[in-house]
C-alpha cells in the first residue's frame, strides 16, 4: 500500500517542528488531550443512524460479539495507537462557529512582548475590558506580553473587569515611577540597543544589583494575585519561556505560573542570570514563541484569536550605528517566530483545517516611526501615547464588523469608571 501524501500545511509545519507528534512545548494540557479525542461529525452522524435503525436480533448480536473478540486479538488497542498530530487535532476539533454578530462573544488573545512597547497592549486590553459581552477564552504571552496576560487573568479572576483594568494601570504606573533597571528587567526590555536609559530613584538609591531578584518578585506579587491566576475562574494562560539547554519553548499553564515563571519569561540574557524553575534554566520566552500561536490555536475553544503585535516588523531606514543595528536585529528576531506561526495557521486554513480566525492589531500601524523608538523608554508621555493608541486601535477593531457578521456595538456613554484608587493610578499614568 502506498504511503499517503501529506498536505502542504502538514508538511510545512512538520518541517518546522511545530505540529510534530512530539509535544514541542514541553507539556501537554488537559485541553489538548480532550481535543485529541473529540468526536468528529461523521461519527456523530453514524451514531444518529444507529439510533434510528431497528434493534438487531439476538443472533446478530452474538455474531458481532464474536467479530469484536477476534478483532481485539489482532488490532492494536486505542492506548497503543500513535498520537494524533496537532494538525489532525485541529482538523477534527470542535470550534465555535464564526460569530453572526460582532464583536465576538468569546475571544482568545496572543500578546507579544516588546519592552515598554507593550504599554500598547495595556491600552488594547483596557478597551476590550469595557465590552462586557466579549469574554476571554485563552491568553498566551511571552516576556512583557506574559506579564500583561497574568495581570489580565488575575484581575478577571479576583474581581472582574474593573479589577483587571485597575491592576494593569497600577503595574504600568509603578514601572514609570521607578524608571530603573528593575523596571526594564521585569518586562524584558534590556538589550544592547537599550544603552540610553533614564534611571530613577530606584537606581540612585543603591538597589542596582542585577542578580538580586527580590525587588522584581515584590512588584509582581504586589500587582498579580497568583492564587487567582491558578484558580478555576481565571482564563486559560500560556506563558512562554526559552529552555536554555535545548533552545526550545516551554509553555507554562495556570497551575504552574508563579513569580519565577514570569521572571523566566522576561529574563534578559545579557543582564540577568538565568531563572531556575523546577531545576530547569530559562531565558526570555520572546526568542522562541513571541507570542505562542500554534498551541493557543490548539487549546482555544474560541472561533476568533486576536494577536497584539507590539514589536515593529517594518523599518524604512538601514541602520548604520551599532545601537541601531542591535535594535533592528532585536525587532527582526522578535517577529521571526510570530511570522512563521501566522503563516502556518494560514496554510492550515487554506488546506481545509480549522484553526481560529486570526485578527491582528499592530502598534507600528498606530505610531509613526515606532521602529526608531527605544523599547526601554519609560517616559510618561511615551507610555501614555502607547496606551491611548492601543485603546483607539481596539475601539476601531470592535466597531468594524467583518464580512458576514452584524455589528451589535452601539454608541454608548463611557463605561462606569472603576474604583477611585485605580482612576488615580490611570490619571497618573496618562499625565
Amino acid at each position: 500500500m502506498s504511503t499517503p501524501v501529506r498536505s502542504s500545511a502538514s508538511a510545512l509545519l512538520s518541517a518546522a517542528q511545530i505540529w510534530s507528534t512530539e509535544d514541542p512545548f514541553g507539556s501537554v494540557s488537559p485541553a489538548s488531550e480532550a481535543a485529541a479525542t473529540a468526536v468528529s461529525e461523521p461519527a456523530i452522524a453514524e451514531q444518529a443512524l444507529a439510533a434510528s435503525a431497528p434493534a438487531p436480533s439476538p443472533e446478530a448480536v452474538a455474531a458481532a460479539e464474536t467479530i469484536i473478540a477476534a478483532t481485539d486479538l489482532t488490532e492494536p488497542k486505542p492506548a497503543d495507537a500513535p498520537e494524533r498530530s496537532l494538525a489532525e487535532t485541529i482538523a477534527s476539533a470542535t470550534l465555535a462557529p464564526p460569530p453572526r454578530t460582532w464583536p465576538p462573544r468569546k475571544l482568545s488573545l496572543a500578546l507579544q512582548g516588546g519592552g515598554t512597547f507593550s504599554a500598547f497592549t495595556w491600552g488594547v486590553l483596557d478597551r476590550l475590558l469595557e465590552e462586557p459581552a466579549c469574554d476571554f477564552d485563552t491568553i498566551s504571552g511571552a516576556s512583557a506580553g506574559a506579564v500583561n496576560a497574568a495581570l489580565l487573568a488575575s484581575g478577571l479572576a479576583h474581581g472582574g473587569r474593573d479589577e483587571a483594568r485597575n491592576r494593569l494601570a497600577l503595574f504600568w504606573t509603578r514601572l514609570m515611577e521607578e524608571a530603573s533597571f528593575r523596571s526594564l528587567m521585569i518586562i524584558g526590555a534590556f538589550s544592547p540597543a537599550s544603552s540610553a536609559v533614564s534611571f530613577g530613584a530606584g537606581l540612585r538609591g543603591g538597589r542596582a544589583d542585577a542578580l538580586d531578584l527580590d525587588p522584581l518578585r515584590d512588584i509582581l506579587t504586589e500587582t498579580i494575585d497568583f492564587d487567582a491566576v491558578q484558580s478555576a475562574g481565571a482564563p486559560r494562560l500560556l506563558v512562554a519561556a526559552t529552555r536554555i539547554r535545548d533552545g526550545r519553548p516551554q509553555l507554562f499553564r495556570n497551575a504552574e505560573i508563579t513569580p519565577d515563571v514570569l521572571l523566566a519569561s522576561t529574563c534578559p540574557a545579557q543582564l540577568q542570570a538565568a531563572i531556575d524553575v523546577d531545576g530547569e534554566a530559562y531565558w526570555d520566552g520572546g526568542a522562541v514563541a513571541n507570542p505562542p500561536l500554534i498551541q493557543i490555536a490548539h487549546d482555544s475553544s474560541a472561533a476568533d484569536l486576536l494577536v497584539v503585535q507590539v514589536t515593529p516588523a517594518c523599518d524604512g531606514y538601514v541602520p548604520v550605528t551599532s545601537a541601531a543595528i542591535d535594535r533592528r536585529l532585536d525587532q527582526i528576531s522578535a517577529n521571526a517566530v510570530l511570522n512563521a506561526e501566522l503563516a502556518a495557521l494560514e496554510w492550515a486554513r487554506s488546506d481545509g483545517l480549522h484553526p481560529p480566525r486570526v485578527h491582528r492589531l499592530a502598534a507600528e500601524n498606530e505610531i509613526e516611526a515606532l521602529a526608531q523608538r527605544d523599547a526601554a523608554d519609560l517616559g510618561s508621555d511615551f507610555i501614555a501615547t502607547l496606551h491611548q493608541r492601543g485603546r483607539d486601535a481596539a475601539d476601531r477593531w470592535l466597531r468594524q464588523a467583518p464580512a458576514g457578521t452584524t455589528l451589535t456595538l452601539q454608541d454608548e456613554p463611557p463605561a462606569e469608571q472603576p474604583a477611585a484608587a485605580a482612576v488615580d493610578a490611570r490619571d497618573l499614568a496618562l499625565t
